[in-house]
C-alpha cells in the first residue's frame, strides 16, 4: 500500500501549490493563534481555493470554540477534514459531520488501542511528539516502538520527519501516512521546495525498496 503524505503549516498559496503539483495528499493549515504557522480566515481561503481536484484540506485546531471552528467552516469551504491537537472529547470532534483526525502526543504511558477505540469514528489516529507546552510542530520525534502493531484505526505519523528519515519511518511503522510540517521548512512556516520534492519521492519510492 502506498504511504500517503500530508504536509502541515502551509502560510502562503504558492506553497501549497507547488506541493499538490508534487503530488501530496493533503495539506493543512493551522488555526490556532499560538502557532508560528498559525493562518487566517482570508489567507486560508486563498490557499484551499487555489488548489487543484483531489488534495484533501484539513484544518488544524486546538481546544477551539464550537462558535469558531464553525465560523472557519462557513468561510473557507472547500475544508474536507478536520484535525483535533488538543484534549478534545470524542463529542467535540464528531459534531460538525466532517471526517477528523484525533491527535496524539506520546508518551510512554500512552495507550494507543485504547485511544482507537474511545475515537473509534475518527479518519485515524495522528501520533506526534509529546511537548509539555506546544501543541506539535516542534520538529522533536518519539519512539517509535510506542505504536502499536495492530491498531483499529489508521495511523499518521507525524513528528521529526524529514526527507533524510521518511523512508526508514516507513519501513519500520507501516504507517497510513505520514505528516511533515518542519522538516520540510526554510522557517517557520515558509515551506521549502526542494525539501517537499524529496520528501515526496522518498516516500513514494519506499513502497518500491
Amino acid at each position: 500500500m502506498r504511504t500517503r503524505v500530508k504536509i502541515c503549516g502551509f502560510t502562503r498559496k504558492e506553497d501549497a501549490v507547488y506541493a499538490a503539483h508534487l503530488g501530496v495528499d493533503a495539506i493543512g493549515l493551522v488555526f490556532y493563534p499560538p502557532s508560528p504557522r498559525h493562518v487566517d480566515i482570508e489567507t486560508a481561503a486563498v490557499i484551499a481555493n487555489a488548489l487543484p481536484a483531489f488534495v484533501t484540506v484539513t484544518a488544524l485546531f486546538v481546544d477551539a470554540e464550537a462558535s469558531f471552528i464553525q465560523e472557519i467552516l462557513r468561510r473557507v469551504q472547500r475544508i474536507d477534514c478536520l484535525q483535533f491537537h488538543g484534549n478534545e472529547a470524542v463529542e467535540a470532534c464528531r459534531m460538525y459531520d466532517k471526517p477528523y483526525i484525533k491527535a496524539i502526543r506520546m508518551q510512554s504511558a500512552t495507550n494507543v488501542a485504547a485511544l482507537a477505540q474511545n475515537y473509534a469514528d475518527a479518519s485515524g489516529l495522528l501520533l506526534d511528539a509529546y511537548h509539555p507546552q506546544l501543541q506539535g510542530g516542534t520538529g522533536d520525534g518519539f519512539d517509535w516502538e510506542l505504536i502499536p502493531k495492530d491498531c483499529n484505526l489508521p495511523i499518521i505519523l507525524a513528528g521529526g520527519l524529514t526527507p533524510e528519515n521518511a523512508v526508514t519511518a516507513i519501513k519500520t511503522v507501516n504507517p497510513y501516512a505520514l505528516d511533515v510540517s518542519s522538516g520540510v521548512e526554510s522557517k517557520k512556516g515558509i515551506k521549502d521546495a526542494e525539501k517537499m520534492a524529496a520528501f515526496i519521492k522518498n516516500t513514494n519510492q519506499a513502497i518500491l525498496r
